[in-house]
């Protein structure tokens, strides 16, 4: 690449990276999960069939016992006794057996019983009436019960395996559609990064389907966009503004330098009084946006402690009182305590400025009253005159940077002291708002949180 940068993924592809990893986590912690119930469900269950199967077992040696103690009461011998019942029993339950007489010789045996010398071996005493007769002894082949343990043990691994693959596939197929469902809106959230990196100021992620944090980040995303966008314009409106303002001083003066190099003119203390009133206007000008450049960065610069909201309107009244009386307006005050937590100095350059909107706007004769008080949880200062007021369309730019409307035309002013007010009364936590009707007056308001 020409910047040297390394070269990105493009971030469908880097989404499906992660929607693949994501579904093969999914799937590998539920196989995990499977497998050790899997494992847990055949260790009892197989404990159990085994159990079950001993009981069987142990049962049917005693009833075998049983039988053959019954023969042998018949006669109290095991000559006359017809054993061949016996014999058959276990066999029909797959079973080979043999019979021994107390002192251990081999009474009747099933014919297969001596090879089946690897088979699990069961033995019970023969008793009759608490007299015992001798000893039965079972091996139990692969057919009848012998094999039911060894085949439901089989089913059950089987049913296991079965389960756990069908669990599986479940599982993959839920995480991958889980997967996509948070790497779609993701994706898309870095597609839409990538354009805004690349200057495209209005792409936006819009409305997502996703889950609720998601939709909050797009949302968060898409808030950021519209304030970086607003910012940028501010800033390129504030360059064109500047370049403006800075144009007519600056033009007048090198005019009048020229004349005065050339000898059109002669230095007279009119023409040099106009040059000076051009330098004043360009320092008040610079002066003015030092001054907002403090504004930009007050919430870093205050100087907070608790003070009167109303004690710093009285002292910005007092200070303007001379101006008003020039004027021909009357001030009237409405002021009770109101504690808050601020700069002082700063909150009245903010009071200053709003009575000395209100005082360049009102007629002569008119009036302009200034009040503060707490209101809830909150201190609101208003002031309000009976001026010519601000049209419906003009109301919401007057807080913007050099933004004039009509009626300041013949007033002096570059337009950023309500733009300073606005950013100082945001870096106190408040809000600095305004209500007008052309031709019948304007209201400002201020609304900090009280101490």
């Amino acid at each position: 690449m020409a910047n040297g940068d390394p070269a990105q993924p493009p971030a469908a592809s880097r989404g499906s990276t992660i929607g693949l990893r994501l579904a093969l986590t999914f799937l590998g912690v539920a196989l995990a999960s499977i497998a050790v119930l899997a494992g847990l469900v055949a260790a009892f269950a197989a404990a159990d069939v085994s159990t079950l199967t001993t009981r069987q077992r142990s049962g049917l040696t005693s009833a075998v016992a049983l039988a053959a103690a019954a023969a042998w009461e018949r006669n109290h011998s095991w000559t006359s006794a017809d054993l061949d019942p016996v014999v058959d029993l276990a066999a029909n339950t797959g079973a080979d057996a043999q019979i021994r007489d107390l002192s251990g010789r081999v009474v009747k045996s099933s014919p297969g019983f001596a090879a089946q010398k690897s088979a699990p071996e069961y033995r019970a005493p023969i008793e009759m009436r608490g007299e015992r007769a001798g000893q039965v002894v079972i091996r139990f082949t692969r057919s009848g019960i012998g094999g039911a343990n060894e085949v439901l043990q089989a089913d059950l691994l089987r049913a296991i395996v079965g389960a756990a693959g069908l669990a599986a596939l479940l599982a993959l197929v839920s995480g991958l559609a889980l997967a996509r469902r948070l790497t779609r809106p993701v994706a898309r959230m870095i597609a839409v990064t990538r354009a805004v990196e690349r200057g495209e100021r209005g792409a936006r992620v819009g409305p997502i389907s996703a889950p609720a944090e998601l939709r909050d980040l797009a949302t968060a995303f898409d808030r950021a966009a519209d304030t970086l966008e607003r910012q940028e314009q501010l800033r390129r409106d504030m360059v064109a503004d500047i370049a403006h303002e800075l144009r007519t001083p600056v033009a007048v003066l090198q005019a009048g330098h020229e004349a005065l190099l050339d000898g059109f003119a002669e230095p007279t203390p009119d023409q040099l009084t106009s040059l000076r009133d051009e330098v004043l206007r360009l320092a008040r000008m610079v002066d003015d946006l030092q001054t907002l450049a403090a504004a930009d960065a007050a919430a870093l610069h205050l100087s907070l402690s608790h003070c009167d909201l109303a004690g710093i309107a009285e002292s910005a009244a007092d200070s303007l009182i001379g101006r008003f009386e020039a004027a021909g307006i009357s001030l009237s005050r409405r002021l009770a305590p109101a504690e808050i937590q601020g700069d002082a100095r700063m909150l009245r350059h903010v009071v200053t400025n709003l009575l000395t909107n209100a005082l360049k706007f009102t007629p002569a004769g008119g009036r302009v009253t200034i009040s503060a008080g707490p209101a809830g949880t909150d201190a609101v200062l208003t002031v309000t005159d009976t001026g010519i007021g601000i049209a419906e369309e003009e109301l919401p730019r007057i807080f913007d940077r050099f933004w004039r409307g009509r009626g300041a035309s013949q007033t002096s002013g570059s337009g950023i002291g309500l733009a300073i007010a606005a950013e100082l009364a945001l870096a106190h936590g408040g809000r600095l708002t305004a209500s007008s009707e052309l031709g019948r007056g304007t209201e400002m308001t201020l609304v900090l949180p009280l101490a």
